[in-house]
């Protein structure tokens, strides 16, 4: 380790110098560069290439725990790729504290809270949960309303806005109901916000045939799914854009691009979620066909 720390200072510290102060002789550390990588040291090579790959492809978003699902061909322990991550200085960015942007003082038909907090599903369109998320430009606010499907935790449908109204959520709401055709009795969580409980809203939801499930007065862990997806959003691609139209341009990319399609999620064993959904129907289907098999 010692030698390895000279080779990676030597344009900064004189060889002879570093060779002092860590009590090693330089005709050592010589004789050490001329010596034939051992295998453990040509294996930590081909890792740190593949480890830079997982960290850059994430958007500088992954910890070890996703970069190491990356490298699952390799066969390679996770404190391993703690250790070639510490050493490259790779860090994953840290979380931000939650922010509340419900509005919550209205007299409108609240719904009861179904859903009660079981942030599982057992198969897709199932279980919905939906939000609203405040994001920046350089002047003034816009906002992020997006529904999130339990099963795979793989975003159905969203929209932004310069106004946080019903307009907004309904949109989602739209697009979610366009994208994958639910049956009737799917189970749709909310806050109690007043572009959720709203008439529009509930009628929508009526129209369709979804339930309505909404959290409780002030209870964030209510809808625990959602807020960390909002977390997420923000911690990995930012609150703060240069205009609406780029954030939009922005937000399909981190959706649509990498979110639903490759970045791993820790809640469905490290896959991502339009993964863990073709596994889903490919499951599904082998089953049915070994049933008409044996019929």
């Amino acid at each position: 380790m010692k030698f390895a720390f000279i080779l990676a200072e030597r344009a900064t510290w004189p060889i002879v110098v570093m060779c002092a102060v860590l009590k090693v002789s330089a005709a050592g550390f010589y004789a050490w560069l001329k010596r034939e990588p051992s295998t453990h040291d040509k294996k930590d090579e081909r890792l740190r290439v593949l480890i830079g790959e997982s960290f850059d492809q994430s958007r500088k978003t992954y910890g070890s725990p996703r970069v190491h699902a990356d490298l699952e061909d390799e066969h390679v322990g996770r404190n391993r790729v703690i250790r070639l991550m510490r050493e490259a200085k790779l860090v994953a960015r840290v979380r931000k504290r939650y922010r509340s942007t419900t509005m919550s003082e209205h007299d409108q038909p609240i719904a009861p809270n179904v859903l009660n907090r079981e942030f599982e599903a057992a198969a897709p369109n199932q279980r919905w949960v939906g939000d609203t998320t405040e994001l920046l430009t350089a002047t003034g606010r816009f906002y992020l309303a997006a529904i999130v499907d339990l099963y795979a935790r793989i975003v159905v449908g969203w929209a932004m806005s310069a106004v946080n109204d019903r307009h907004l959520t309904m949109a989602a709401l739209e697009a979610a109901i366009k994208r994958r055709r639910p049956d009737i009795g799917l189970l749709h969580h909310s806050d109690r916000g007043s572009t959720y409980t709203c008439e529009d809203y509930r009628e929508l939801l009526a129209k369709h045939g979804l339930v309505c499930s909404m959290s409780r007065t002030g209870n964030c862990y209510d809808n625990a799914a959602m807020e960390s997806w909002n977390s997420t959003f923000k911690l990995e691609l930012g609150d703060t854009f240069e205009s609406i139209r780029r954030g939009k341009e922005l937000a399909f990319d981190y959706i649509e691009v990498f979110y639903n399609q490759r970045r791993r999620h820790s809640s469905i064993g490290y896959v991502a979620p339009a993964e863990h959904e073709r596994r889903f129907y490919e499951k599904r289907n082998a089953t049915e066909l070994a049933a008409l098999d044996a019929a």
